[in-house]
């Protein structure tokens, strides 16, 4: 029983089948591990980021993704989509500059494209190796088997001699053989595809799917979708709340300018009047002091 198991194993389709099946599970583990190593660092680099931290360390975020080649690509893309909360330069009167938020209601960043779109299973796990191989595996393994097994056949019917008795006896047996081992290589290559497939299932479910529903649920809870035109509203909003304030501004213009001019005339011009009287009446004095003193007629006293 040994003798034929061990028999069976050395068969060239045989091997062919078993080492295709091992180099093909171990492929898969090595890239499904790769793929679970590189989501897991990359969730436990943004789960530490909050919504409203966005504003200020939005840079540390964009240096870490544009140098992280595995996410690099993807982020490029989803940052292109981002909607800032812009603000504008304003001067006073000063040249001082003061900042101006454009929309009040865009207080953080937020994405016009849900970032499930950029952030997904295509971007993130199947570009990253050859998955296209790993799922032709099985079609591969179920093809050795008819594959091998009429080549087997065709090679066990080549040998059958009936040049004698004896001859044709042993072929026989040599045949009975052969169509053994033959119906052997489809039975290996179908359980192999079998368990390949299941086992590429089960390892794709726990070392890729799940990592990447935790990072594309982290990154939809870091920015808020809002779509384009939403945003235009909240600009065209915003601008109608500006044209109104300037039109206040406007209509209340002449009455600012009218208590402005009288304020002035108040503080500045009243003051300068009254000591220009003030000075003519002392200099009125001073004359006519004069005049007594001279004994003439006082002629500006008169005047006044």
């Amino acid at each position: 029983m040994n003798s034929m198991l061990v028999h069976i194993l050395k068969d060239p389709p045989i091997l062919i089948v078993i080492f295709t099946f091992i180099f093909s599970l171990i492929f898969c583990t090595r890239k499904y591990s790769y793929v679970k190593k590189q989501l897991m660092y990359f969730y436990n680099f943004i789960k530490d980021f909050k919504k409203s931290d966005l504003n200020f360390r939005f840079k540390e975020i964009d240096e870490w993704m544009c140098n992280n080649p595995y996410v690099s690509a993807s982020w490029l893309e989803f940052k292109n989509t981002l909607v800032f909360s812009e603000s504008v330069a304003l001067k006073t009167k000063d040249n001082d500059l003061t900042y101006k938020e454009v929309s009040s209601t865009v207080q953080n960043i937020q994405t016009t494209v849900d970032p499930l779109y950029f952030f997904n299973a295509e971007s993130m796990i199947t570009s990253k190796f050859n998955f296209k191989f790993l799922q032709t595996v099985p079609t591969i393994l179920t093809g050795f088997g008819p594959l091998f097994t009429f080549m087997n056949i065709a090679v066990a019917f080549g040998k059958i001699d009936f040049s004698s008795q004896e001859k044709t006896i042993a072929s026989v047996a040599d045949l009975m053989s052969s169509m053994q081992v033959a119906a052997l290589v489809s039975v290996f290559a179908v359980a192999s595809s079998l368990i390949f497939m299941s086992f590429e299932k089960l390892l794709y479910n726990k070392f890729c799917q799940g990592p990447l529903a935790m990072c594309q649920d982290r990154m939809a809870k870091l920015f808020d979708n809002i779509s384009s035109e939403k945003f235009l509203l909240e600009l065209l909003k915003e601008t109608k709340i500006q044209n109104n304030s300037v039109s206040n501004l406007i209509g209340e213009l002449p009455d600012d300018f009218k208590v402005a001019l009288n304020a002035g005339i108040a503080s500045n011009l009243v003051p300068y009047l009254e000591n220009l009287i003030y000075g003519v009446n002392q200099l009125n004095k001073q004359m006519k002091e004069t005049a007594k003193a001279a004994g003439k007629s006082d002629d500006v006293d008169e005047l006044f």
